[in-house]
């Protein structure tokens, strides 16, 4: 019975490890994707400044 239990122990670990590489790498990219929204949504909002700012000045000239 105990060399069933050591198999059963290995068989979990495996699985164990399988599922949080799998977990970690879903979280890592979930992360990820959330970073790149901030800073996508960032730089639009800097080139939406700039780019009414350029365009009320060329309004002003007229």
């Amino acid at each position: 019975m105990g060399e069933r239990n050591t198999v059963v122990t290995v068989l979990i670990v495996i699985v164990a490890v399988v599922v949080a590489w799998w977990l970690v790498g879903f979280l890592w990219s979930a992360l990820w994707a959330v970073v790149r929204l901030v800073f996508v949504a960032i730089v639009a909002v800097v080139l939406y400044v700039l780019i009414k700012r350029a365009l009320d000045r060329s309004s002003a000239r007229d």
